[in-house]
């Protein structure tokens, strides 16, 4: 911490502590000006012992008194600050009205509101000075005592629970992230002044013991920290200061997991790191959006909430802060965006809360905008700093790290049961494994899930060649199209109507794509008609451009496009019906510069079902478009 004078330390009180008594008791004076140069070396506890001797032998001694409240609310010892404050002010008469803030502030972060709330609006009535800083907080000082007293009435459900010695330690065990399946934790742990990552895996809804993340990433010479994780597991981005490659004192950087291990991380670099502070990243659940915390120029106060984007060239954007719906003229810390990609999580001492800083939940509008940013209330926000809570997929549970009677040493993981409404939207996802059908190896497949109606994909990325594995998360809501591709492979399709009120139990997957030769046959799953009708609707593109990037991949290769119905109604009808369909995907492939000598199309009617017709659901199996691989 940079030395301080005198003067500057007693931040407000600086022209009235000049005018404050002295002490004529010559070993009052000899204690007091043995504090001033503890004070110069910030040796705090050695100064207040100090001052306490000059009271001693002064008991009036206003000048050691006011330095006394000063000091204690410095270094947030709150209670002692107050009984000071309160004897300043008795020995005075008039007293100037910022000894009323000194207390008022005491009192506001020892949970004391009602006396805070009186004491501030003395300070506010009374103050004439021109110091504006100091009135403006006061005032926002004022609205959290108001919201405070109206909370208290009105608790939430709390019952923090630890996490147990398989994650918590006599170390300082903070900021969890977790997967999507809720099968995998990673946290920070501080080890004698060292920041590492730490992983635990559940096995029988048990966490296992917690093991060093990778020694890619951990160090022994930097901090590592404050870190979010993709839905699948496979991005970490986190915090690193002060690292040889920082362009400022703290910076974001990025790992991707390859394979069992993880692979060396690289700093995001401009325009997302700059000289400034950058930290604290949330990475939205399609991995295309970047929050974070700066107090880079062009924000609104000290720190703010930033977001960039990811181009299609794989590039980030230019940040762009989260603006008045978020941020404050104080400061906004610990971002946390849902798997719902829609509702945001975050700590501030800038909206009306419960005195320091609290954690707020925020949801993301149809038109893009934030709504109100709302107080997760009391007791999960008290008079002391709330912040760094994540929610798990399910919306059901929130994690955060906290200082307890019953925890394992200094901080330690907890989870509580989230207030309904405070929770996010529901969500499922579809998990699962890609392998050759015929030798049943694991393939290095690109998986993509896409958004019917916004044809925006909530995921795309390819799978592990060493595992095969992939997850990928669909908020309850829409519609979606799912399809799994590699090279000299047919695709898979599959499609999920996830409507408000869905099933939110996963999609558990074990994809098994063959090889193109003849004779293979694909269901197009995401090709759509209203009844009917033979007009492509536009929720089929997604699966179109699949279709045409195997036939542009694969020249070699011709097809035969089929249509098939259903048996209710006209057999001569359903067969026209069928043969429209199919021609309407042949014409959009044509019209995609799909040479038409590769492509011929068919209509089967009813003819050819692959379900019983008994229930509508058997029905809708057989209204189908495919494909059969011809000539190779």
């Amino acid at each position: 911490m940079k030395k301080i004078s005198v003067a500057l330390f007693l931040s407000f009180l600086i022209f009235f502590s000049a005018r404050a008594q002295t002490s004529t008791v010559r070993k009052a004076m000899a204690s007091f000006d043995k504090a001033q140069g503890l004070l110069n070396d910030n040796q705090y506890p050695e100064a207040i012992k100090a001052l306490k001797e000059a009271l001693q032998a002064d008991p009036g001694f206003q000048n050691a008194i006011l330095q006394l409240a000063e000091l204690n609310r410095r270094i947030k010892s709150y209670g002692e600050a107050k009984i000071y404050y309160l004897k300043a002010i008795a020995l005075q008469a008039n007293s100037d009205p910022r000894m009323y803030y000194g207390l008022g502030e005491s009192e506001l972060f020892s949970a004391d509101y009602t006396n805070a709330l009186k004491h501030f609006h003395y300070f506010i009535t009374n103050f004439t000075g021109n110091d504006t800083g100091f009135l403006a907080r006061a005032k926002k000082y004022q609205k959290d005592c108001e919201f405070a007293i109206e909370a208290i009435k009105k608790p939430q459900a709390y019952e923090p629970i630890n996490l147990g010695p398989q994650i918590n330690t006599a170390y300082r065990d903070y900021f969890p992230a977790i997967t999507a399946d809720n099968e995998t934790l990673i946290f920070s742990r501080n080890i004698d002044g060292n920041e590492d990552f730490f992983l635990s895996k559940k096995s029988n809804n048990e966490w296992n013991k917690a093991v060093p993340l990778s020694s890619k990433i951990n160090t022994s010479q930097f901090n590592e920290g404050a870190q979010s994780l993709s839905p699948d597991g496979l991005y970490l981005f986190f915090t690193g200061c002060n690292r040889p490659n920082g362009l400022g004192r703290c910076d974001i950087y990025l790992s991707h997991k390859e394979g069992n291990d993880w692979g060396e991380p690289f700093n995001l670099g401009p325009p997302v790191n700059t000289a400034y502070w950058e930290s604290q990243p949330a990475i939205s659940p399609d991995g295309n959006t970047l929050y974070f915390v700066s107090n880079r120029p062009g924000g609104i106060g000290g720190y703010d909430i930033w977001k960039s984007g990811l181009n299609e060239a794989g590039e980030w954007s230019a940040p762009v802060n989260l603006g008045p719906e978020i941020n404050t003229p104080y400061d906004e810390n610990t971002p946390f965006l849902h798997a719902d990609g829609k509702t945001l999580y975050f700590s501030s001492d800038g909206w009306p809360g419960m005195g320091n800083k609290d954690i707020f939940m925020s949801r993301m509008l149809d038109n893009g905008h934030w709504s109100n940013p709302v107080n997760m209330g009391y007791p999960i926000n008290t008079c002391n700093e709330e912040s760094g809570l994540i929610v798990s997929p399910n919306g059901s549970t929130a994690f955060f790290s906290a200082d307890l009677k019953d925890g394992y040493g200094d901080m330690d993981v907890y989870q509580f049961k989230l207030p309904a409404d405070k929770q996010p939207m529901p969500i499922t996802y579809v998990k699962g494994i890609v392998r050759d059908k015929d030798n049943r190896q694991f393939l290095d497949a690109k998986v993509q899930v896409v958004n019917l109606l916004t044809k925006h994909a909530v995921y795309n990325d390819y799978t592990a060649k060493e595992n095969g594995e992939f997850l990928a998360v669909m908020p309850i809501g829409a519609n979606y199209a799912f399809n799994a591709s590699a090279d000299g492979y047919l695709f898979y399709s599959e499609n999920y109507e996830l409507g408000l009120g869905s099933r939110t139990q996963p999609f558990l997957l074990e994809i098994n794509l063959e090889r193109l030769k003849v004779g293979t046959n694909m269901v197009l799953k995401n090709i759509f008609f209203d009844t009917n009708e033979y007009r492509l609707l536009p929720s089929s593109l997604t699966e179109l451009s699949t279709l045409i990037e195997l036939l542009k991949q694969n020249l070699h290769v011709e097809i035969e496009i089929q249509g098939h119905t259903d048996n209710v109604g006209n057999d001569i009808q359903n067969e026209k019906l069928s043969l429209n369909r199919a021609k309407a995907v042949y014409d959009e492939l044509i019209a995609q510069k799909i040479d038409p000598g590769r492509l011929k199309f068919k209509g089967y009617g009813e003819t050819k079902p692959i379900a019983g017709n008994d229930t509508e659901e058997q029905r809708k199996q057989n209204r189908r478009t495919s494909f059969i691989v011809t000539k190779i």
